[in-house]
């Protein structure tokens, strides 16, 4: 990553990260660190006159952090309940020394809950990233009794039932308030469920020097990349500087996806922006005069395009498949969305033409566009949302944009990327096309491909996030609005500091 990211660990590398740092002599007590972050945090998060804390400790290690956590806290004063479900003689070696601890310090293990037991907050240590299977019997009944209570809730490492690869909820799942999660984040914990269930996610890394030792193919979308996407614009400039961008869609009764994507395009920066239409060409747009509307087969001979994009109200015509077939052989950078991927998935010509093209191509699908990119069910896109970006990556050789709750982007190199702006304000007709604009406006003003993925993706979600926080939306929220704010954001990004 070439800008201070947070990596995102998948299970088998926080697995590798594990058995080195045991392998150590002389050994860390991981578990003991975990355990202390856990309460201190659980402290900090009580708030006046409240006591009375409930662990739940699983069979495993997960279980053994939060015996730790609880033996702080009764060193603390607090009023401390554990509901322990595992079998002491199955359990591994630390988690069986932490038990032993909490029962050296006068604490007592239940095995279901205290009748009378009032908590203020729940530490949910059942189980963390090892949990494959769906949770049943007794243990989904507990996190069914967890999300009842009405209280905040701590999850240690990721909520029980969570699946820490994929996000993908395993039958029952706690909903957290909060989640501490150690050594790093893990993706389950931002996309597809998991930000409805973690709640605040803190990392603590127990004192281990990571970026040293570890090379993670996944990281989270820095928010520094919007103020280095693009070069500072020199005064001694004019609108051929910026690019021309050419939009490509607008089958009849479509033609507002095309405009809404030209109009993000002109207001993220581009010099010029010109639309070619497949419907009927009106020969102005009244609410943004400063497009140029034209007919598809006019603007595919226009020798200036600085990148193309194609799909927004393109629809799956015979004209919309010549239309992309031209595109795709067309020498500049390319953004596809929506129909462009919907015909792309139906003719294998196409794909091969769209893997053999030397210029820059991103793809921005969402899950049911995925699922027909390669031959799958919407479902088996969404249970390996990580999988799914970087197959589709290697194989149309492009950048790619999963879009969903925590997007990925993955390069064909294998590196993939989560974005955690955005909410469920986005969730409205037209954030596609817009999305489609900030790209292609990205790409003209001379951004590398996969900078303008991770940044146009990154600042789209942030645009709504800023209208959020004015008030403007979840409900409500328009693609629109949307535009206006991405503009505002990505200048305030690209702002110079202010001196001292």
């Amino acid at each position: 990553m070439p800008y201070a990211s947070s990596p995102v660990f998948l299970t088998r590398e926080i697995r590798q990260i594990e058995q080195s740092e045991l392998s150590r002599s002389p050994r860390p007590d991981l578990m003991e660190r975990a355990g202390l972050a856990a309460a201190e945090l659980a402290r900090a998060l009580l708030r006046e006159k409240e006591k009375r804390i409930l662990l739940f400790a699983g069979p495993g290690n997960n279980g053994g952090d939060a015996l730790v956590a609880a033996r702080h806290l009764k060193q603390w004063w607090f009023d401390v309940a554990v509901v322990f479900t595992g079998d002491e003689s199955k359990l591994p070696d630390d988690a069986k020394a932490a038990l032993k601890g909490w029962r050296e310090s006068g604490g007592q293990t239940s095995a279901g809950v205290p009748e009378h037991f009032r908590p203020d907050l729940i530490v949910d240590g059942l189980f963390a990233i090892g949990l494959q299977r769906p949770l049943e019997g007794r243990h989904a009944g507990l996190v069914d009794w967890i999300n009842s209570r009405g209280s905040r809730v701590l999850a240690l490492d990721i909520p029980s039932g969570l699946h820490a690869d994929t996000g993908a909820i395993l039958g029952h799942v706690v909903r957290a308030q909060h989640t501490i999660t150690f050594i790093g984040l893990k993706p389950g914990l931002l996309t597809l469920d998991g930000p409805d269930h973690a709640g605040e996610v803190h990392v603590d890394d127990l004192g281990l020097n990571l970026p040293e030792r570890t090379a993670p193919a996944g990281w989270l979308i820095p928010a520094l990349l919007l103020g280095k996407v693009l070069a500072p614009r020199a005064r001694s400039t004019h609108k051929g500087t910026y690019g021309t961008v050419g939009i490509i869609g607008g089958a009849p009764g479509m033609a507002g996806a095309v405009l809404l994507a030209g109009r993000a395009a002109l207001k993220l920066g581009a010099g010029k922006v010109r639309i070619g239409l497949l419907a009927d060409c009106p020969t102005v747009d009244p609410t943004q005069p400063e497009l140029m509307l034209r007919p598809a087969q006019d603007l595919l001979r226009m020798p200036e395009l600085s990148c193309i994009a194609c799909g927004p109200g393109l629809g799956q015509s015979q004209a919309a498949g010549h239309a992309l077939a031209a595109v795709i052989e067309h020498s500049a950078p390319l953004v596809l969305d929506a129909d462009a991927l919907n015909l792309l998935a139906t003719d294998a010509a196409l794909q091969r033409a769209l893997r053999a093209r030397r210029s820059p191509s991103l793809l921005t699908p969402h899950p049911a566009e995925a699922a027909r990119l390669l031959g799958k069910t919407t479902q088996e896109i969404q249970v390996d949302r990580i999988a799914t970006a970087l197959e589709l990556a290697a194989r149309f050789n492009a950048s790619v944009v999963l879009k969903g709750s925590g997007s990925i982007c993955a390069l064909a190199d294998g590196n993939w990327y989560v974005n955690i702006t955005g909410n469920p304000g986005m969730a409205s007709a037209g954030m596609g096309d817009v999305l489609t604009g900030i790209l292609a406006a990205l790409l003209a003003q001379g951004a590398e491909a996969e900078m303008a993925l991770l940044a146009g993706v990154y600042l789209h979600g942030s645009a709504a996030d800023q209208l959020e926080e004015q008030g403007i939306g979840p409900v409500g929220m328009t693609a629109s609005e949307v535009i206006d704010a991405a503009r505002q954001v990505l200048n305030a990004a690209m702002r110079p500091a202010p001196g001292p």
